[in-house]
């Protein structure tokens, strides 16, 4: 329980350094943390969860717009929301 507590405290201080860099990536419309899937399976480990409009190829990014897949030992998963509105 200790060890889920300082992963994610890690994960939270990840995502508060690396936030506003985030969101200035083209497409991103939210940084959140939760976990993360590959090939259709939830993993059991925190990641930042970056949210994007619509999911593109990296070849179709700008290179200074490409989530990398880890920040400071933290796993990123890119997720297509679509836009978010303030209901």
């Amino acid at each position: 329980m200790a060890k889920d507590k300082e992963a994610f405290e890690h994960v939270r201080q990840v995502k508060a350094t690396y936030q506003d860099t985030l969101m200035a990536k083209a497409n991103v419309v939210g940084v959140g943390i939760g976990f993360p899937t590959r090939a259709g399976k939830r993993l059991d480990e925190f990641a930042l969860i970056v949210m994007v409009s619509q999911k593109l190829s990296i070849e179709a990014l700008d290179p200074v717009d490409v989530v990398p897949p880890e920040i400071d030992g933290v796993l990123v998963d890119v997720q297509e929301t679509g836009e978010l509105k303030a209901g």
